[in-house]
């Protein structure tokens, strides 16, 4: 199966412009979104120097750690210590209570998304998705990823309960965060040019 950004685009365009929000969470989506926002200029410090869009790094901060500062954005463990959680043992060079920034620029850096020059709406999700992989794509039938399409009209069951275990019949309680990108689109927080191509 193919799953470059160049197979997948369309079909990750398609899915954000036919979204529909469940109704049932559209407050505690706000919510998030309201969550997000504070944090903007700490991710404008880390991403403008790597050329990546603060909302996206907003959109893993919320995924990965909760919004918290007090965790790496490789996965969501303590920076009191180095990762122990896959990517383990990340940064290389890392001595506690060293900053959110500096760990986050290694996350971004080891996922290779610095200095890229396609942030459009189809790479962004699809960098989206690779943070939490590719695993929705090559199940038997399959199924949107609940890390981007959960509380909207592309989701309603099937989840990784843990690496490489797939419980179809488990439902993710986490709004997704192409969901939640939608909804910063609808309330005109963010806005996409036109892709600039390549990867």
């Amino acid at each position: 199966m193919d799953l470059s950004l160049n197979a997948l685009r369309a079909q990750y365009e398609q899915l954000f412009n036919t979204c529909v929000v469940d109704p049932a969470h559209l407050a505690d989506i706000n919510h998030v979104v309201d969550r997000i926002m504070p944090g903007q200029p700490r991710y404008q410090a880390v991403g403008g120097p790597l050329g990546i869009p603060w909302y996206f790094i907003g959109l893993v901060h919320n995924m990965e750690c909760s919004l918290s500062f007090n965790r790496h954005l490789h996965n969501g463990d303590p920076l009191s210590q180095r990762t122990i959680h896959v990517p383990a043992n990340r940064p290389p060079v890392w001595n506690p209570p060293s900053d959110w920034e500096s760990s986050a620029t290694d996350a971004l850096q080891h996922q290779g998304f610095a200095h890229l020059a396609d942030w459009g709406l189809g790479a962004l999700l699809y960098r989206l998705e690779g943070y939490n992989g590719y695993g929705y794509h090559v199940v038997n039938p399959p199924v949107n990823s609940p890390y981007l399409w959960s509380f909207s009209n592309h989701y309603t069951k099937g989840k990784y309960v843990a690496d490489h275990v797939f419980d179809p019949n488990a439902v993710s309680s986490q709004c997704g965060s192409a969901v939640i990108l939608f909804q910063m689109v609808q309330r005109g927080i963010v806005q996409f040019a036109p892709a600039a191509g390549g990867q």
